[in-house]
C-alpha cells in the first residue's frame, strides 16, 4: 500500500493555524527552531513512508504469535523498530540528562501520527513506551530513573501499562493484583492484567511493565492501588538484564484488527518489583501516562484516517465505473466526490484539535500557566474522541469507496477499519472521554471552555469581513454551543452523561470550523484550503443543530425505560 506521510499539513498547521511559534518561543522549547521542526518532519515523514509503510500489510496477514512462551512478531518489524530506536524517535520529548531530546509535544504528536498512518500496529510500541518515559520522569524515585530512563529512551527496552483485569476494566477500582513487600525495597507482585499491548516482542533487550496492584493495607476503590515496576528481566546494579522476572505472557488475544501488535495476558507469580510513587497513589502515575497516551491514540485515529482516505483516494483515481461528469474514473461521480470531500475534510478538522491540544500541553509545561493546562485539559477527552471517531468514519466510508472490492481483504481497505476500531476503545473509551469532558473537565464551571469559545466567536467576527456566509455559520455554530454549555453547567451528572457523547462531537465540530476557516484564511477563497473549509462549513458543522438537541434531551427518557423495555 502506498502512503505518504502528512508532513506539509502539519508544517502549514504549525506556522499558520495552532501557533507552535509560541511555544519554540519559551525558554523550555527555544532550541525546536523552525530548521529544526522542518528537519524532523522531513525526516520523519522519509521513515513511515520508506520503512514502516511497507510492513502495514505484512503484520495484518502474518500476525505475531506466541510459541512455546516466546513472542514472534510479524516480518520485517524488528528492523523496523530498530529505525525507530536508532533514528531517536522513541525519546525525543525525554529529558536530555537521559538520552531524550526534550522536543515539544507538538513534535512529537506530529510523528507519532505518521508513523501511525504507515503502520499502527507497529507504531504502538514506542507510544506506549513514550507514555511510560514521562510517568517515570514525573514519579519514579532517582534510582529507577537512572536504571530505567536511558534505555527506554534509546529504545534498547520498550514500556507497557497494566491496569485491565479480567474483573476490572474501565472500573479501575475493583482490581485484585496483590503486591507484598520483600524487605529489601522491593515487591512481590501477584495477579493477571488482560490487554497488555506489546506485553512481549522478540526484538528489545527488555519490557517494562508498570503494573497496578494493592499492597496489603490498601483500602477499597481507586485509593488502594499503587503503582509498580516489574521487568520482563531483572536488571544487575549495571543495568544489564538479567534473571528472568516470574512473569510470562499466557496467550495473545486473537482480535479484529492490530494483528501486528501481540495483545497478552500477562500473569505475574510473585514477580519482583518496584515502587513508582507513593503508596496508594499509583493512578495518581498512571494517569499521567494514560493521559500521554490518549492524545496519542486520537494521533492513531487521525493516522489511519490518512491512510484510509489517501487509499480510497488512489482507487477513486484509477477505477472506471459508469459515467461520471468529469473524466472517466468513479471520482467524478457526485457522490463518490462527497465522501472523498468529507474525508479529507474531516481528517484536517481531527488534526487541527489534536495539534491545537499539543500546544496547549506545550504551553503548559512550558510558562506553568493554569490557563493553558486548563485548555490542554479540555482539549485532551475532545482530540482523543473525536480523532478516533474520525479514523473509523473515515475507514468505513474507504471500504465504500472501493464498492464491492472494499469488502474483499486483498485491497487492503478493509485492514484500516478493522485496525482502527480499537482507537475508540482503549486508554479510556469514548463514552468515558464525553463523560470526563461534562464532569471532570467542567467543574471550573466551564471556565476553561467559555474562554475557548470567546476565542472561536473572535475568530467568527472576522472571518464575516471575509466571508460573510461562513463567518455568520461559525458565529451561530459557536453560540449554539455557549448555550449548550451554560444549560450543561446547571445539571446534574446523570443529565450531563445522558448527553455527553453528543455535547463532545458538537464542540468538536465548531472546533474543526474555526480551525478550518483559520486555515482558508492564508491563501485567499480560491485556495484548496478555502474551499476545503466551505465543504466542512456547509456539509459537516450543520450537525451541530442535531447534536446540541440531542445534549438538551437529559436523562429522563432513557431511564423512563425499565430494564424489562429493553427485553420485551
Amino acid at each position: 500500500m502506498t502512503y505518504r506521510a502528512p508532513s506539509d499539513d502539519y508544517q502549514f498547521l504549525f506556522d499558520h493555524v495552532v501557533g507552535l511559534s509560541q511555544v519554540t518561543a519559551t525558554e523550555k522549547f527555544a532550541e525546536a527552531t523552525p530548521d529544526l521542526t522542518s528537519a524532523i518532519l522531513g525526516e520523519a515523514a522519509k521513515l513511515a513512508d520508506e520503512v514502516l509503510a511497507p510492513l502495514q500489510r505484512p503484520g495484518d496477514l502474518h500476525p505475531a504469535v506466541l510459541e512455546n512462551g516466546v513472542v514472534r512478531t510479524s516480518p520485517g518489524y524488528g528492523d523496523g523498530y530498530k529505525a525507530i530506536a536508532e533514528g531517536g524517535w522513541v525519546g525525543m520529548g525525554g529529558d536530555p540528562e537521559y538520552g531524550g531530546m526534550a522536543l515539544p509535544q507538538s513534535l512529537v504528536n506530529a510523528v507519532n501520527e505518521m508513523m501511525g498512518g504507515a503502520c499502527l500496529s507497529l507504531q504502538l510500541n514506542p507510544l506506549m513506551t513514550q507514555g511510560q518515559i514521562e510517568a517515570l520522569e514525573h514519579h519514579a524515585s532517582d534510582e529507577i530513573k537512572a536504571m530505567y530512563l536511558p534505555k527506554l529512551i534509546s529504545g534498547a527496552w520498550s514500556g507497557t501499562m497494566n491496569l485491565t483485569e479480567p474483573q476490572a476494566g474501565s472500573d479501575v477500582g475493583a482490581l485484585r493484583t496483590k503486591a507484598e513487600p520483600n524487605g529489601d525495597g522491593s515487591y512481590a507482585v501477584t495477579g493477571q492484567k488482560i490487554y497488555i499491548s506489546w506485553g512481549d516482542n522478540d526484538f528489545t533487550e527488555n519490557v517494562c511493565h508498570l503494573v497496578l496492584a494493592r499492597l496489603p493495607d490498601a483500602g477499597p476503590g481507586t485509593k488502594g492501588i499503587s503503582l509498580f515496576m516489574v521487568p520482563k528481566l531483572i536488571p544487575d546494579e549495571n543495568g544489564v538484564p538479567g534473571v528472568a522476572n516470574s512473569l510470562k505472557v499466557v496467550s495473545l488475544e486473537h482480535k479484529l484488527g492490530l494483528h501486528g501488535s501481540p495483545t497478552a495476558v500477562m500473569q505475574y507469580d510473585g514477580a519482583t518489583g518496584w515502587l513508582i510513587g507513593e503508596e496508594h497513589n499509583g493512578m495518581a502515575a498512571m494517569f499521567t501516562m494514560m493521559n500521554n497516551a490518549r492524545l496519542g491514540v486520537g494521533g492513531q485515529g487521525i493516522a489511519v484516517a490518512e491512510a484510509a482516505y489517501q487509499h480510497a483516494l488512489a482507487y477513486a483515481m484509477d477505477r472506471k465505473q459508469g459515467k461520471t461528469v468529469e473524466g472517466e474514473t468513479i471520482i467524478g461521480h457526485a457522490d463518490v466526490r462527497r465522501m472523498l470531500a468529507e474525508m479529507k475534510a474531516d481528517v484536517f478538522a481531527s488534526r487541527a484539535i489534536a495539534a491545537a491540544c499539543a500546544v496547549a500541553i506545550d504551553m503548559g509545561n512550558a510558562t506553568g500557566d493554569d490557563s493553558w493546562k486548563a485548555r490542554a485539559a479540555l482539549l485532551t477527552p475532545i482530540a482523543k474522541a473525536f480523532g478516533t471517531d474520525v479514523g473509523i468514519d473515515v475507514a468505513q466510508k474507504g471500504i465504500q469507496v472501493h464498492g464491492g472490492m472494499g469488502f474483499v481483504e486483498e485491497t487492503g481497505a478493509a485492514q484500516f477499519l478493522r485496525d482502527v476500531r480499537v482507537t475508540a476503545i482503549y486508554e479510556g473509551t469514548n463514552g468515558i472521554q464525553a463523560m470526563d469532558l461534562v464532569a471532570r473537565k467542567m467543574m471550573d464551571g466551564g471556565e476553561a471552555a467559555f474562554a475557548l469559545i470567546d476565542e472561536i466567536v473572535a475568530q467568527a467576527e472576522k472571518c464575516k469581513s471575509v466571508n460573510a456566509e461562513a463567518g455568520a455559520a461559525l458565529f451561530n455554530a459557536v453560540e449554539t454551543l455557549r448555550e449548550t454549555t451554560e444549560w450543561l453547567v446547571a445539571q446534574d451528572m446523570t443529565d450531563r452523561f445522558a448527553g455527553s457523547v453528543p455535547y463532545l462531537k458538537l464542540f468538536a465540530r465548531v472546533l474543526g470550523a474555526y480551525y478550518h476557516l483559520c486555515a482558508g484564511s492564508v491563501d485567499g477563497p480560491e485556495s484548496r484550503r478555502a474551499k476545503l473549509a466551505q465543504v466542512y462549513i456547509k456539509r459537516l458543522l450543520p450537525e451541530y443543530h442535531g447534536l446540541a438537541e440531542h445534549v438538551r434531551c437529559g436523562a429522563d427518557d432513557l431511564y423512563a425505560l425499565s430494564v424489562e423495555d429493553f427485553v420485551a
